[in-house]
């Protein structure tokens, strides 16, 4: 029993006497959250910061295009101060081309996770287009086709592309490989890859201009039945 004026050894609540003890336990609660937060360390922190920088640089090509796409703007909108911005990425066309392959590893990593190597033949092929066309059609397909086009009378954003297109190149061919296993053809197993490609980006193309979604899908649907037929038995 504590007399007039004398206090317990216990911390006091911040909180009005009167307020509800649910309150008071969120309190309790939240000032736990902040006492055993982890902190990040310096990778995290860094690892953290180029991320941030790399997905907004993905958005503005996608939502402002090449053109209209400004440090300024990637940094706004990742939260990151434009010497942040430099000391990871020195140039701009620097930053796009690591953008495009941070979006092509997450993209390949999440293909990955639905591997169709256990599928019956034509059911592999099948399903292996279908992850490309998924894969390659919307975001990549955008941001890449904005940069190579910026990249034709831009030497140092070409410069730097060059090696980025190349690792995609080699990765869509590894995952493909992975897809189709043993279905692939022995003199020619590049074969398949470069027609399946090469028909993702000319329909990824139409996608952009407007064309029609139902003739899209009515050009995918064919060369899966062609692909099936040559590659699936």
């Amino acid at each position: 029993m504590l007399g007039h004026g004398q206090t317990s050894g216990k911390k006091q609540s911040r909180l009005p006497v009167n307020l509800p003890a649910a309150w008071i336990v969120c309190e309790d609660l939240a000032s736990i959250g902040r006492v055993t937060r982890p902190r990040l360390t310096q990778q995290e922190r860094t690892e953290r910061t180029r991320e941030l920088l790399l997905d907004a640089t993905i958005d503005c090509l996608v939502e402002l295009g090449y053109a209209r796409t400004s440090t300024n703007e990637i940094c706004r909108r990742a939260g990151v101060s434009r010497g942040a911005q430099q000391h990871h990425f020195a140039t701009k066309a620097d930053l796009m081309a690591h953008a495009v392959d941070h979006l092509v590893t997450k993209l390949v990593a999440s293909m990955s996770e639905y591997p169709p190597a256990s599928l019956p033949g034509p059911d592999r092929v099948a399903t292996g287009i279908d992850l490309l066309w998924q894969g390659y059609s919307g975001s990549l397909s955008t941001a890449v086709m904005e940069l190579w086009v910026a990249a034709r009378t831009d030497p140092e954003l070409r410069a730097a592309m060059h090696p980025i297109d190349k690792a995609l190149a080699r990765r869509t061919g590894e995952l493909f490989h992975e897809m189709l296993g043993d279905q692939a053809p022995p003199d020619q197993p590049d074969l398949p890859l470069w027609l399946t490609v090469n028909l993702i980006r000319g329909l990824a193309l139409d996608a952009m201009l407007g064309g029609d979604p139902t003739r899209r899908d009515q050009l995918l649907q064919e060369w899966k039945t062609i692909a099936v037929k040559t590659y699936g038995a």
